[in-house]
């Protein structure tokens, strides 16, 4: 076939996704957004004269009911009719979808899942809630999470001695992993070591810091707090958070902490007493109960993460309620968190019959409303997260489900390693090949049904603490930097665990957590190095890729295109896995912001591959 003929079917099929009808609840798509009940909302749908209709109705629920509002022809261009709807805004959160009326081709559906000739439940609906979302700053964050325990050591932390759970290791020594050693493998990073290497995270163009928790417990992870009061001396004591906080803040860095509301340590001494006096108040914190086998419920099971119980007023007086609670006091002064990132969130308040997270959700955000202005909310969640996400309470969520699982499954290696083939965060099959199609379909499902702020504030992410190092599941550093190029266009806030810059690995959560080779510079892929640093400069600097709605242009096994977009600016992201057929665009004229040029509207079929360009007069 001749090279025109390749590229008029590549245009075909790209025309076909870029004909559809679209709305994403994007500020392109929202014209007013209501703050007080009875303020109008203002709604626009982009529909594309190939897809030309004769009619177009809102169908929105209010009070539990479905209505029907009849849309406007808007705006006429020579490719697009944009039509607009409006309605107030009567109840504090209002599901909505479009119904297009094609006259004898009959009707469909678009709601946040595309269009569909079928008629839908409501779960995919868009949402617009009476909720502002979290702080404008963080949409214009990168975050870099740190495990202070494998981040830097200064020995600030020596004067504290040797608890007795740890199990010393030399900096250069590999986590042993998969043994009872594995939580109580101690390597002494300290606080004053990540403040020491802060101009390594401003180079890179990360500016907010994630910390993994860092109060006093039983283990280097130290999700098994033995006290909320204090901060480890083993991490350098209050005094060095307190000089962190003020280092970073100085740069112009914001601090996010990790707080567990689900679950603390068996040596917490809340549970202590709780365990030992019936009659103390201690007791109704957590779920004593001798049909357990510990006597108590816990975290899946684990004997030394005792589960709290949150029907208790005064635990959540303790925990949760008000500036004086540990929630709001280390968003003060002298310390001032810009917010926290929940640990579990999926599970905090949950147990049986009892489901109390919504309502700790809300409590979280009035105390951090009361204590700092402008912190930021995010829940720990590693599977469908949408349910927990409607607004009033987290203000996004870490992706794992909706971002972290499709790209994995789309840029894995053949080769994966016994642990990901076996499994994958509870799915007892490992981790599948998956098309470009599929993945791209998986990332706009779980889009759907969540309001657009809410999708802006959620972290995406490629990995974590938590998971293996996504450089080892990638394989290589071409479809490593794929990921990197989808993680920073992708609406949500990117977040970046310490060492993946340097292309460090892992193939679980554990063995992921390898200190930082500061002193071993040979081991820097330098090269990925410099493209973490020229895509993060790319994602800040652009308004569409923090705020903007996105489109996609075209999906197959080895290519994923799309749209970001806001009022000013306008992006065209291509990642490819593997070499593909050429992808023709309507877009003659193109500015290379990453990657390679592209000319007379026909992309770079070359692959593994990632490139950015500005549509001009976008």
């Amino acid at each position: 076939m001749s090279g025109t003929g390749i590229a008029d079917r590549a245009h075909a099929a790209t025309s076909e996704l870029l004909a559809q009808p679209h709305h994403d609840g994007s500020d392109a798509y929202v014209l007013d957004r209501p703050r007080d009940l009875g303020d109008d909302v203002v709604l626009r749908l982009r529909v594309p004269h190939e897809s030309a209709v004769d009619r177009v109705l809102l169908r929105l629920v209010r009070d539990g009911e479905p209505r029907a509002v009849e849309a406007v022809r808007d705006e006429e261009t020579e490719t697009e009719t944009w039509w607009r709807a409006s309605f107030p805004m009567l109840n504090p959160s209002t599901r909505y979808r479009w119904l297009l009326d094609r006259g004898e081709r009959g009707y469909a559906w678009l709601n946040g899942g595309g269009v569909s000739p079928r008629d839908l439940p409501d779960g995919g609906d868009f949402v617009i809630t009476l909720d502002a979302g979290g702080p404008d700053w963080h949409l214009d964050a990168v975050v870099y999470e740190i495990f202070p325990d494998r981040f830097a050591a200064t020995g600030a932390g020596g004067g504290a001695g040797q608890p007795d759970w740890a199990v010393r290791r030399d900096w250069d020594t590999r986590p042993e992993g998969r043994s009872r050693n594995t939580p109580r493998e101690l390597y002494g990073g300290d606080l004053p070591g990540i403040e020491r290497h802060l101009d390594h995270v401003e180079s890179l163009g990360a500016n907010t810091l994630y910390l993994t928790p860092v109060f006093p417990a039983g283990s280097s992870h130290r999700y098994d707090a033995t006290s909320f009061d204090r901060v480890d001396p083993l991490l350098g004591g209050d005094g060095s958070l307190v000089s962190l906080l003020a280092a970073a803040h100085a740069r112009g860095m914001h601090v996010i902490g990790d707080l567990t509301l689900n679950h603390c340590g068996v040596g917490h001494e809340w549970f202590v007493r709780g365990r030992a006096d019936f009659n103390s108040p201690e007791r109704d914190f957590f779920y004593f109960d001798d049909s357990f086998p510990h006597g108590y419920v816990s975290w899946l099971g684990v004997k030394s993460l005792p589960k709290f119980d949150h029907r208790s007023r005064e635990l959540r007086r303790r925990l949760v309620d008000g500036p004086e609670s540990v929630a709001g006091r280390w968003l003060r002064p002298p310390f001032g968190f810009d917010g926290w990132r929940i640990d579990v969130a999926n599970m905090a308040g949950r147990h049986h019959d009892v489901d109390l997270t919504h309502e700790l959700a809300r409590a979280l955000r009035a105390t951090q409303a009361a204590s700092r202005d402008e912190a930021v909310l995010i829940a720990e969640h590693g599977h469908d997260f949408r349910g927990d996400l409607q607004g009033f309470g987290w203000h996004g969520t870490m992706n794992y489900a909706g971002f972290l699982r499709p790209v994995w499954e789309w840029l894995r290696r053949d080769d994966l390693p016994d642990e990901l083939r076996r499994s994958f965060w509870g799915i007892p099959i490992g981790l599948p090949h998956a098309s470009g199609r599929d993945a791209s379909a998986t990332m706009r499902a779980f889009r759907a049904g969540v309001p657009w702020p809410s999708t802006l504030h959620s972290w995406v992410l490629l990995d974590s603490h938590d998971t293996a190092r996504f450089r080892t599941v990638a394989g290589d550093l071409g479809r490593q930097l794929v990921g990197v190029g989808v993680q920073m266009t992708t609406p949500g806030v990117p977040m970046v665990f310490a060492g993946d810059e340097l292309g460090l690995e892992g193939e679980w959560g554990e063995d992921a957590r390898r200190t930082m080779p500061w002193d071993r510079p040979e081991r820097w892929d330098e090269r990925l190095l410099r493209e973490y640093r020229a895509l993060v400069r790319l994602r800040r600097s652009s308004r569409a890729l923090a705020r903007g709605g996105i489109r996609y242009v075209h999906v197959s096994e080895d290519a994923i295109a799309y749209l970001r977009e806001d009022s000013g600016e306008r992006l065209l992201c291509l990642a490819s896995r593997a070499p593909h057929e050429p992808i023709a665009v309507p877009f003659t004229e193109l500015e290379s912001l990453y990657g390679e040029d592209a000319r007379g509207g026909v992309l770079p079929a070359d692959g593994p591959a990632f490139h950015v360009w500005r549509i001009p007069n976008g």
